[in-house]
C-alpha cells in the first residue's frame, strides 16, 4: 500500500533527492569513496558547498549583500545567536505559537524585549495586526509559518528596523523580497533537506554591531569569515539540500512550487469548508499552505479516533494533530505530491458518508 507521509518535520523530500542522496552515499559521483567518508576541506566537498550557496541565492534571487551558510544546532539555536549577536537594548518580537515563544524566551536572557502583538488569545490560530514596531529596536523577529498551529504570514512586511524571520517551515514555497529582510534562517528538516542541517541567510552590514563578547561559535562572523566551513559541517545534509535545490530548478523555480502549493492546499482547504464533520482550526486570511489544521464539529468529535484509524487504512502517516490544538495536521510541504493530498481527501469524504 502507497504511504502518503504528511509528517510535520523531518517530513517529506523529493524521492530524486532521496534516490541521489542514497547513491552518493556509497560512491560519490565516482571517486570511490562515500559521501559519508569524504574530508569536509576536499575538493569534493567544497563543489558541492560551492553549488548549494550557489543555487539558494539563485531560486531566491539572494542579493548582494548577503551571505548563505550552513551551520548545525537547528533554529534552536538561533533563538539564542540572533539576540547574542545582534541585541543591545531592545529587540521587538511578533508572538505567533510555540516557537515565537520559544525564540522570545531566549531573546529575555540579552536585553529588554518587546513583544508587540500576539495572538495567544485564541490559541495562535490568527496573525496580529494593528501593532506598531518600536523604531528604537534593535530588530524586529517573525516567525512566517506556525507548524503547530497551521497560521502563516504570506507577504514580506515592512519594517522600521532589521527584520529577521524564522522560515524554517515555508522556505523555497514561495517567493521571498530577500531585501527586505537582515536575516532569515531555518531548520532544514521540512521543504529543504534531512535535520541535521540550519540555513542562515544574513546580510553583512548586520555584523559586528553589539559590544559584548561573544563565544567564537555564537558569532555570526565566525561563520561568514569561513563560509560553512569553521568547523565540520554537516556534510551529508548538505548534499541532500543541495539534491532538492537542483530538483525545485527543475520544475521551473520557486514560482513554479509556490503555484502547486497553492492548487495542493485550496484542494484540502475546500474539502475542509465543505464538509459537515471537518472544521478548520485557523483564521481564512491567515491559512498556512504548509500545514493545514483541522478537527471534527463539535457534535463528532468522538469521530477523530475512528478518522485516525481510517485514515491510517489509506496509507495516511502523521496526520494527527499537535497536542495543544488536537485533530488533525495535514503538512504539504513542497515535495508533497497532488496525488497525495487528494488520497487524504477522498479519505475524508469516505469516512464522512460513513459517518452521516
Amino acid at each position: 500500500m502507497k504511504k502518503h507521509n504528511f509528517n510535520a518535520g523531518p517530513s517529506i523530500l523529493p524521492r530524486i533527492a532521496i534516490e541521489n542522496s542514497a547513491k552518493a552515499i556509497l560512491d560519490l559521483n565516482g571517486i570511490g569513496l562515500s559521501l559519508l567518508e569524504i574530508s569536509h576541506r576536499s575538493k569534493d566537498f567544497q563543489a558541492i558547498l560551492d553549488e548549494t550557496v550557489a543555487l539558494f541565492k539563485e531560486l531566491l534571487n539572494i542579493p548582494a549583500g548577503y551571505q548563505v551558510v550552513f551551520l548545525g544546532g537547528g533554529a534552536s539555536l538561533q533563538f539564542c545567536m540572533i539576540p547574542y549577536n545582534f541585541l543591545n537594548k531592545k529587540a521587538a518580537y511578533l508572538e505567533t505559537g510555540v516557537w515565537a515563544q520559544k525564540a522570545i524566551k531566549e531573546a529575555k536572557f540579552f536585553g529588554e524585549v518587546n513583544v508587540v502583538g500576539s495572538s495567544a488569545d485564541k490559541n495562535f490560530s490568527y496573525i496580529p495586526t494593528g501593532y506598531e514596531i518600536p523604531g528604537d529596536a534593535d530588530y524586529f523577529h517573525i516567525t512566517t509559518n506556525n507548524t503547530i498551529y497551521g497560521s502563516e504570514i504570506r507577504y514580506d512586511m515592512d519594517s522600521p528596523v532589521p527584520l529577521i524571520a524564522d522560515m524554517s517551515s515555508d522556505i523555497l514555497s514561495r517567493p521571498v523580497d530577500v531585501s527586505k529582510y537582515a536575516m532569515i534562517y531555518g531548520g532544514a528538516q521540512k521543504n529543504l533537506g534531512p535535520a541535521g542541517v540550519t540555513f542562515v541567510i544574513i546580510k553583512e552590514e548586520m555584523l559586528g554591531k553589539v559590544e559584548r563578547k561573544i563565544p567564537t561559535m555564537l558569532s555570526y562572523a565566525t561563520h561568514t569569515k569561513e563560509p560553512s566551513l569553521y568547523n565540520t559541517p554537516p556534510v551529508f545534509a548538505i548534499y541532500t539540500c543541495l539534491e532538492t535545490l537542483r530538483w525545485i530548478k527543475s520544475l521551473g523555480g520557486v514560482k513554479t512550487i509556490e503555484a502547486m502549493n497553492i492548487r495542493k492546499a485550496n484542494l484540502l482547504y475546500d474539502a475542509i469548508d465543505s464538509s459537515k464533520i471537518f472544521v478548520g482550526t485557523v483564521a481564512k486570511e491567515n491559512r498556512s499552505l504548509m500545514n493545514i489544521c483541522f478537527v471534527m464539529k463539535d457534535q463528532y468529535k468522538d469521530k477523530e479516533d475512528g478518522f485516525m484509524e481510517f485514515a491510517k487504512t489509506k496509507g495516511m502517516i502523521g496526520i494527527k494533530g499537535h497536542r495543544s490544538v488536537g485533530g488533525f495536521r495535514a503538512s504539504v510541504y513542497n515535495a508533497m505530491p497532488f496525488e497525495s493530498v487528494q488520497a487524504l481527501v477522498d479519505a475524508m469524504h469516505e469516512f464522512e458518508k460513513m459517518t452521516l
